[in-house]
């Protein structure tokens, strides 16, 4: 377990540090300034040596059995890149609904809309070498896109493997400045002409509404 501290502002860091005194699999890396997601995430990937990565944010939750399942999913399967459903939970915890995973995707889904939860998603560092994140709007989302774009297609969990905290206020809240930052994805990191760019945001803001819908 690698935590990566990006200046908490609380007593986050002497909470860790008392089970990183006792479990030696723990490191904590508190960074000097911060930093954002992409690159507290990268830094992580960087010191990772086990054969699966995976990302959990330090307001959502793993239920209990989430890498278990999700690592025989991937052996039983073969797979190198695997993701799953997963609950919507208010700043309390109290449960607001279910996000359910598709059972298949491939690259061109993803294009239209991200269809991985980061909380969920998970990938193959032995087999595929390590990927990271851009330092762009929708990290997560370049970094699944890249990965799909060399294998092509994999599957998913249906179970919920996770607790997804929806927050007032939160970057992930902002729709207008999603869908901003979608276009940009599409115009400076794909090199999408145009229509293409039409065509994937519209199919990004029909997901994005039903996602709203069913939240």
């Amino acid at each position: 377990m690698i935590i990566v501290d990006d200046m908490s502002p609380d007593d986050s860091n002497k909470i860790i540090q008392k089970y990183v005194n006792i479990d030696p699999r723990i490191q904590l890396i508190p960074l000097n300034k911060n930093s954002g997601p992409a690159i507290a995430r990268n830094i992580g990937i960087e010191n990772a040596k086990g054969k699966y990565i995976a990302f959990l944010d330090s307001d959502d939750i793993w239920l209990p059995v989430k890498l278990e399942k999700q690592i025989h999913f991937m052996r039983d399967n073969q797979l190198v890149l695997t993701y799953g459903s997963y609950y919507t939970i208010d700043e309390n915890g109290r449960r607001m609904g279910t996000r359910n995973a598709k059972p298949y995707i491939s690259y061109n889904d993803m294009l239209k809309s991200n269809h991985i939860g980061n909380l969920t998603g998970m990938y193959d560092a032995e087999k595929l070498g390590k990927y990271y994140m851009d330092n762009v709007g929708h990290e997560d989302y370049t970094l699944w896109l890249k990965i799909l774009r060399d294998v092509g297609a994999t599957k998913g969990m249906v179970d919920p493997l996770a607790e997804y905290r929806i927050l007032k206020g939160s970057v992930s809240s902002n729709k207008i400045k999603a869908a901003q930052w979608q276009w940009a994805i599409y115009r400076d990191v794909l090199k999408l002409n145009i229509y293409k760019r039409i065509y994937y945001i519209s199919w990004y803001l029909y997901y994005g509404l039903r996602k709203h819908l069913v939240l």
